[in-house]
């Protein structure tokens, strides 16, 4: 049987109340939906990425299990947080790779695939330090990238999210893109 979102919202407020049955209960609910944003993710990465979208999905959750003090609102709360711990975690696994010693170079994600730009490709951590500056503009454009180019949810989802409109958020949307296709080229 389906559950609702509500179901979601409730075993999210019991977890935050420090009930660990509901983390056990919410994992088999959010599973699913959580693997497909990291498949569609890892669609946009290069195709030789060493995440696969099963563990970023666990990483995912090694980090959701630091979040127990988390007061989560409600379901799309959550999946703020997840996108939020999504980008980390790419940006971290660059940054592994970056700086590894046998040969590692920069993990390179496919921005095309995010802009609707033809083939412009970009550094995650370029993306990442060109985020840290737009958050100091507009925050809020910068939930509305990591919801839609690092958690890859769409436009109505990323709207559900963030209480808006998907009107709005397509606005916000195409304005983040071209920020960021901006500073992007700045840099090279």
């Amino acid at each position: 049987m389906e559950r609702s979102p509500g179901d979601i919202t409730t075993l999210l407020g019991r977890w935050s109340d420090g009930d660990g049955s509901a983390f056990d209960a919410l994992v088999p609910l959010i599973y699913d939906e959580c693997r497909r944003i990291a498949a569609r993710q890892l669609r946009q990465e290069r195709g030789d990425h060493t995440l696969d979208p099963t563990a970023l999905v666990h990483e995912l959750y090694l980090r959701l299990v630091d979040q127990r003090r988390a007061s989560w609102a409600n379901r799309a709360h959550f999946f703020g947080i997840a996108a939020r711990l999504m980008r980390r975690i790419l940006v971290d696994h660059a940054r592994a790779k970056h700086t590894a010693k046998r040969g590692g170079s920069a993990t390179f994600v496919s921005l095309a695939a995010a802009t609707d730009e033809a083939s412009d490709i970009a550094d995650v951590l370029a993306i990442d330090e060109a985020l840290e500056r737009l958050a100091d503009i507009d925050p809020d454009q910068v939930r509305i990238v990591e919801m839609r180019f690092f958690a890859g949810l769409t436009v109505d989802e990323t709207a559900h999210v963030l209480g808006r409109s998907p009107r709005t958020v397509k606005r916000e949307w195409q304005l983040a893109r071209a920020w960021l296709f901006r500073e992007l080229r700045q840099e090279q």
